[in-house]
């Protein structure tokens, strides 16, 4: 996937890794569109504001899209938040819903949105990025994981389609590690997030199905030889050792 001269959407890049996937991604020469609920100051993005909060954002983004950068060929969905919230405690209906919509609910519309105009354009690309939390769960993080691990289904399966209806869309996945942002402030060792934008961006030039990022490949490892010590070290603190964000 050579993407020099084309026009590639990022979603949450105003800071952490979607800022550095913007700024790598322009060193490389290509046209970002960058989404955030708030401004941001990456300089040579086109700025889209929006929140996927509110209801149809991922359909009206898809459509602005298609109306005023119809060059467009790939979407890296990286937008994510994450509530730490004792479930056992409380009423949690509305952090729950806002979670799940912002993580799941518009990446997959947005993807599913996006991917007429970029067979159009193709090749193009969706790569769609998870975390380690959803392979083995953190208790803390308990609406984040779940979502995560829907991306992860959900990935698969939009690949499936895309295959078998012989459209020119690659869709990945990325594995991410613990980064260095706003979702992970409080953990240390963390994993620079312009090393993982860069780990990211070399997966997807690669063609790979799934790009596993740093400690995430000994995550894999271990959840093939033993799935039941996978989710007790993510459970607890030797997840600063090889969980993700």
């Amino acid at each position: 996937m050579n993407m020099r001269g084309r026009t590639v959407l990022v979603t949450g890049a105003s800071r952490g890794i979607g800022a550095e996937l913007a700024r790598l991604l322009i060193d490389r020469g290509v046209d970002v569109l960058g989404v955030a609920r708030t401004a941001f100051q990456v300089p040579g993005v086109t700025p889209l504001l929006l929140d996927f909060e509110q209801t149809g954002a991922a359909r009206r983004l898809a459509e602005r899209i298609a109306r005023d950068h119809p060059a467009c060929c790939g979407l890296i969905a990286n937008a994510a938040i994450m509530e730490h919230v004792d479930l056992t405690q409380g009423d949690h209906d509305t952090r729950i819903a806002r979670e799940v919509s912002i993580n799941l609910t518009a990446p997959m519309q947005l993807a599913v949105a996006m991917v007429p105009q970029l067979a159009a354009n193709g090749p193009g690309f969706v790569n769609v990025v998870t975390s380690g939390l959803a392979i083995a769960s953190r208790a803390e993080a308990a609406i984040y994981c779940a979502t995560k691990a829907g991306l992860r289904s959900f990935v698969r399966t939009l690949r499936y389609q895309c295959q078998d209806a012989g459209l020119p869309v690659h869709v990945s996945e990325t594995v991410m590690t613990l980064v260095a942002t706003s979702l992970s402030r409080d953990m240390p060792d963390r994993y620079p997030p312009e090393r993982a934008a860069e780990d990211l961006l070399k997966g997807i030039e690669a063609g790979r199905d799934e790009i596993w990022i740093e400690r995430t490949r000994l995550l894999r490892l271990l959840n093939r030889l033993s799935p039941a010590l996978a989710h007790r070290l993510l459970r607890g603190p030797n997840v600063r050792q090889i969980g993700g964000a």
